[in-house]
């Protein structure tokens, strides 16, 4: 690679080019860019080939697929996947977890096993991690059964940002300050730290939900929250996705989605659930 590449700023993508990597990308990932993210896109790719010495996009992305152990191509998605969430966000759903999904989920299991929860995309894992605070304090059946958290995304930096639990002020910002004071330990200036027991308490995996076979340990889970992703898909990433979700929950599992997105014109699998707080989907027992 030529290190002496122009700068950022000097490096536009082609009609062609910015076509070849729509392609490529959605490929790989399932996520497709319209020309409405070509500004978005321009200039995150303008920053790889300038990190990695690229004179055209022709030799970028030929370095990309080519590369051994595809660590470009995992930076290229990192940077590409970035989402900014916060703890507690549409907390109602965890009041439907709490209140009445996970009272079901006991019934239906049978005691078989513990009881597992999946976040996908868990980005940073503040919605993770929300889910174990949700659990700690609001569910008391928690101290008799075995909850096994697991996070999920496709990308690497977030779920290593996620495992260190750091946040700042506006990540934290929906939470009450007895939930700060007993769960988090100040850091430098306004960082602050989750306490090592929960982080200790969640797995955290890196997976790709459009691949035709995700991790086996993807699995057996009795409550799946998917927010926020499905809308970044087309429909046929989107049937792949809920195809995965689906065989990964157990028979009676639930899944919740983002307040935004629905299940009506991408899958028939599940069946509709409203409870009070929130609408989730069923896995049927059969």
């Amino acid at each position: 690679m030529d290190h002496d590449a122009r700068p950022t700023a000097d490096i536009h993508l082609s009609d062609v080019d910015f076509e070849r990597f729509q392609e490529f990308f959605y490929r790989k990932t399932g996520i497709q860019f319209g020309e409405n993210k070509r500004y978005f896109v321009d200039r995150r790719v303008a920053q790889r080939m300038h990190e990695t010495g690229s004179t055209t996009f022709r030799s970028y992305l030929t370095f990309v697929k080519f590369e051994v152990g595809q660590h470009e191509f995992q930076r290229l998605v990192d940077i590409m996947t970035v989402n900014e969430t916060y703890f507690y966000r549409e907390a109602f759903q965890f009041d439907c977890m709490v209140q009445d999904v996970l009272g079901e989920c006991l019934v239906n299991r049978r005691g078989h096993g513990p009881l597992r929860i999946w976040s996908m995309p868990c980005s940073t894992g503040e919605e993770i991690y929300s889910i174990a605070l949700y659990l700690l304090e609001r569910w008391p059946k928690l101290r008799e059964i075995d909850v096994e958290l697991v996070g999920a995304d496709i990308n690497e930096t977030a779920l290593l940002q996620a495992r260190r639990g750091l946040y700042g002020p506006r990540a934290v910002q929906n939470l009450p300050a007895s939930i700060l004071n007993r769960y988090f330990t100040p850091k430098d200036g306004e960082t602050l730290e989750i306490k090592q027991d929960i982080r200790d308490a969640v797995d955290f995996v890196l997976c790709n939900i459009c691949d035709k076979f995700i991790p086996p340990t993807l699995s057996n889970f009795d409550i799946v929250f998917c927010r926020n992703m499905l809308i970044y898909f087309d429909t046929l990433s989107q049937k792949r996705a809920v195809e995965n979700i689906f065989s990964a929950l157990r028979p009676g599992g639930f899944l919740f989605l983002g307040h935004s997105e629905s299940m009506s014109r991408v899958s028939s699998v599940f069946t509709v659930r409203t409870f009070a707080d929130s609408l989730a989907y069923q896995r049927p027992l059969s």
